[in-house]
């Protein structure tokens, strides 16, 4: 029990002070703390747990309020196990990383979502995708990047890289080498348009106003990929992507090849679900993904997208309205801001039809 003079000297005693002290257990608390709450006349107020402490009260073990408020703890805990997982040789399991910090598995998975927009996985993939780029361009064989990464079987490993660099990493390698793009270059209303496939679907929509510049832009992200000139056939696939050019405002069942880190996917898929005719702020879109403080990495996301209009990057603005910025131009950016804001609003009004402007494909061979 504390002594009652030494409470006097140190004591605030006002209601509603951020900490409490108890006079039978000796022991303070936050006022949130879950434990039992005592009886009015043991309770002493504090507006520190420094005063607490020189009071005589001793800090609760359960909401440790000596130690930061709770959101501060939580911070300081998912930082640590980032820190452990970017340090970590080999995977770490949920449950190893919750232990380690004192946390329950879910409370653990949750926050670490909640700060991160990430799961502890998804986070460890991520990072591990990432160094696996580093690696591999350094030259480093694929059989001694998949030891140094800590991956426990070829298997994981080959099913990681595959989704994170969008070809096995024997190809990302080589530059892409053996992997065969098809490819037309047109023209559309806002300029030139190049349309580049893979077996998966469509890997790259550029614009710009020259074609030959198009075509070195793909050359430079393909470097050693066999890239094929469209025939007959892809020019359903240029019909489609022009159409979506020329009236970005409706929706597309084309097929993608969406090729990104996980963070960028993220970003990417937030901004397939913002409606034609709408805008989306950058620091709403990071709030969106879960990530309200990555508002810099949400903009380098946007610049960085290859599939121009069918992952509609054109979208994000800053929060006053402002552009802050487009990859292929912002005169493209309000045009297509403009022709969805006109095209909804007619169709709003009375159902007015637009009728599609034709184009003609002129095809390139590389």
């Amino acid at each position: 029990m504390v002594d009652p003079s030494i409470y006097m000297e140190n004591s605030a005693d006002i209601p509603g002070a951020p900490w409490r002290g108890v006079l039978t257990t000796g022991i303070y608390c936050r006022l949130n703390c879950g434990s039992r709450r005592p009886s009015d006349e043991n309770i002493r107020y504090f507006h520190s747990s420094e005063q607490a402490e020189e009071a005589g009260f001793r800090p609760c073990k359960r909401c440790k309020p000596n130690e930061g408020s709770h959101e501060d703890r939580n911070k300081d805990a998912i930082a640590e196990a980032c820190r452990l997982i970017e340090n970590s040789m080999i995977a770490v399991s949920v449950s190893a990383l919750a232990h380690s910090l004192g946390m329950s598995e879910g409370h653990f998975h949750r926050t670490f979502r909640k700060y991160t927009g990430l799961t502890p996985r998804a986070y460890a993939e991520g990072k591990r995708a990432a160094d696996l780029r580093g690696k591999l361009v350094k030259g480093k064989s694929v059989t001694e990047t998949l030891c140094d990464a800590g991956f426990g079987s070829s298997g994981r490993f080959y099913a990681v890289t595959n989704k994170a660099l969008g070809m096995t990493p024997t190809h990302f390698v080589q530059g892409g080498v053996h992997e065969t793009l098809y490819f037309a270059i047109g023209e559309t209303t806002l300029g030139s348009i190049l349309i580049a496939s893979s077996q998966k679907g469509v890997a790259a929509i550029l614009l710009g106003d020259d074609p030959d510049n198009l075509l070195v832009d793909l050359q430079i992200r393909f470097p050693n990929a066999d890239l094929i000139g469209g025939d007959a056939e892809f020019e359903s696939t240029v019909a489609l992507v022009v159409g979506l050019v020329e009236s970005p405002q409706n929706a597309s069942d084309l097929p993608l090849d969406i090729r990104g880190t996980v963070f960028q996917r993220r970003v990417w898929h937030a901004l397939r679900a913002v409606p034609a005719g709408k805008t989306i702020s950058y620091d709403e879109l990071a709030k969106q993904i879960g990530h309200p403080r990555a508002i810099s990495a949400v903009a380098s996301a946007c610049a960085s997208n290859p599939l121009a209009v069918a992952i509609p990057c054109h979208r994000v603005v800053k929060s006053d309205g402002r552009f802050f910025g487009y990859a292929w131009g912002l005169e493209r950016k309000q045009a297509f801001l403009d022709r969805e804001s006109n095209q909804v609003t007619q169709g709003a009004e009375g159902g007015a039809t637009m009728s599609l402007r034709q184009n003609k494909h002129q095809f390139k061979q590389p």
